[in-house]
């Protein structure tokens, strides 16, 4: 008998501690933006250290605990924080955790995230749904034998990021009055800022957002079967764009700005997310 996988022992978990609740959608936290959960309702937290195949989260500003309760009605699973490829996890750092999301019921996955602008007319504080990305990690999560249970060994990218949610965001942008952006993330793997070459490579290419996450879990998600929106909070202009040098700090700094904007559009596009069938 094969053994059980990581993700389904921490689904097995999350069931366990979730008394009764079954969360329909997911929500991964990105930097500075776990604020999120603490609006969450019967609230229930769970360490990552808990749930097998999480891995720390070791960035200052990634919590790092999975949060199960309701936010706007909705059963939520909510992720504070991930870890990253250049933490030394590998491209798979997030699989076994969308995975387990996916077994303990949720539909659909709605992936948060800091980036850098390609765009100097969309600067600092800005909220950019994505509607496709480019990557340039290298490789995918999905490298190495396949896990049929999950999805198949070739599956599509068309639509990784659900033109229907897309639209649904869009409209809880326009209920909010938030300025509505799309674009193109490019991912990288960090942990260093690209070079003002780079960035100009990016924006031939047709990028307007740059990050060091997302991309794994959005390819996770799709092999699975979830479906996925995410939004990235804009923290800074590319290098090269602006004056101001980048770090870390800069991007907590202004995705704390932003983070009241950002749970204005994630609660009203809940209140639009479809009742069970």
């Amino acid at each position: 008998m094969t053994a059980p996988a990581p993700c389904e022992r921490a689904a097995a978990v999350m069931r366990e501690r979730a008394s009764g609740l079954v969360p329909r959608v997911g929500l991964i936290l990105g930097s500075g933006l776990g604020g999120l959960a603490q609006a969450v309702s019967d609230a229930v937290r769970i360490p990552y250290a808990d749930l097998p195949g999480f891995p720390p989260a070791g960035v200052h500003g990634h919590a790092g605990e999975l949060v199960l309760g309701r936010l706007e009605g909705v059963p939520v699973a909510c992720l504070r924080g991930r870890a990253h490829v250049y933490e030394g996890h590998g491209l798979a750092v997030m699989t076994q955790a969308v995975r387990a999301l996916k077994l303990a019921g949720c539909e659909t996955l709605l992936v948060t995230c800091a980036a850098g602008s390609l765009v100097p007319a969309v600067g600092p504080g800005a909220l950019v749904a994505l509607s496709d990305h480019i990557n340039l990690l290298g490789s995918t999560p999905l490298v190495g034998p396949n896990d049929e249970r999950f999805g198949p060994r070739f599956f599509s990218l068309a639509d990784a990021y659900d033109p229907a949610l897309r639209a649904r965001l869009r409209q809880a942008a326009q209920d909010e009055g938030l300025p509505w952006h799309e674009g193109v993330y490019v991912a990288t793997p960090g942990p260093c800022f690209e070079t003002a070459a780079e960035i100009r490579m990016m924006q031939i290419l047709g990028g307007h957002l740059v990050g060091m996450s997302t991309v794994p879990e959005v390819i996770s998600a799709r092999h699975c079967g979830l479906k996925v929106a995410a939004v990235a909070t804009v923290t800074n202009l590319a290098e090269g764009l602006g004056g101001e040098a980048l770090s870390h700090e800069q991007t907590l700094h202004h995705a704390g700005l932003a983070a009241a904007d950002l749970q204005r559009l994630v609660r009203a596009w809940l209140r639009r997310h479809p009742a069970p069938a």
